[in-house]
């Protein structure tokens, strides 16, 4: 199988595992060699994978973490907020997250390097349209 087929098939089949679940069911399954974190919060599903060395609880915290930060910055995260700004929810998780560690614990810090990446950005933008309006 090719890397994208794979690919899919993981994400069908975990989904298919963690849709399948009654909300009352441990939020840990295992599949494979590795475990399944995975957490709802209405209409949304969180899910990651963990090795078997991994502690699920952490796993699940850093889930929680990331959707907390996600409200405070979207004012209540909804799903059109992730399909519409999907680069921003992966920068969050960049912030908080790097090569699979969690890299920064504190809200307060992961929301102002988001905000001022947004500054720059907003920056950037502003010059590149006054440059483009003196070209003219």
């Amino acid at each position: 199988m090719t890397q994208p087929k794979i690919k899919s098939k993981l994400i069908k089949d975990v989904t298919q595992l963690v849709l399948s679940r009654r909300t009352k069911m441990c939020n840990f399954l295992e599949y494979k060699d590795s475990k399944i974190v995975y957490r709802r919060y209405a209409s949304l599903f969180f899910i990651c994978g963990v090795s078997h060395n991994d502690n699920e609880l952490i796993a699940l915290e850093v889930i929680h973490r990331y959707v907390e930060i996600l409200d405070r910055y979207f004012g209540n995260v909804c799903e059109l907020d992730l399909i519409f700004n999907f680069q921003k929810a992966f920068s969050i998780l960049d912030e908080l997250i790097i090569a699979g560690e969690l890299q920064e614990s504190s809200k307060k810090n992961v929301l102002r390097n988001v905000s001022q990446a947004d500054a720059i950005q907003d920056t950037e933008e502003s010059q590149e349209s006054i440059t483009s309006i003196k070209s003219r």
